[in-house]
């Protein structure tokens, strides 16, 4: 299994083709394949209009979702984020943290085109995909 963060799956929806894109391409069984609800919420934040956002879900339905969020995670994101903090690591963007955080807890890696994502690696065990 791997989770697919929304960095990926946004040049995936323009056709846009690299190393990552072509892997998501080329994945033979689209259940190895999971998006998390906050990938999901992020991605349809950025539709134009409901038909847009409602094209989005079919693409996107052909995924496995899963729900990441609740209390345990939301803490342990936060001892995360204070941790690469006093390293001197600020994560830009919360959604990233609790991705990033979700994938260490549940041992998936992670396909991904973020920077925030590199210290989680480096230095909390995340699997880059």
């Amino acid at each position: 299994m791997i989770l697919v963060d929304t960095s990926v799956l946004i040049d995936w929806l323009r056709n846009q083709s690299d190393e990552r894109t072509r892997f998501l391409e080329g994945v033979e069984h689209t259940d190895q394949i999971v998006v998390c609800d906050v990938v999901l919420m992020e991605i349809l934040q950025g539709a134009r209009d409901d038909l847009h956002a409602a094209k989005l879900q079919r693409a996107l339905s052909k995924f496995r979702s899963v729900n990441a969020l609740n209390a345990g995670l939301a803490i342990r994101a936060a001892q995360n984020f204070r941790r690469l903090r006093q390293l001197g690591i600020t994560i830009r963007k919360t959604t990233d943290m609790l991705i990033g955080t979700w994938c260490i807890e549940n041992g998936v890696p992670l396909l991904h085109n973020d920077r925030d994502f590199r210290p989680m690696a480096e230095h909390l065990g995340l699997v880059e995909a």
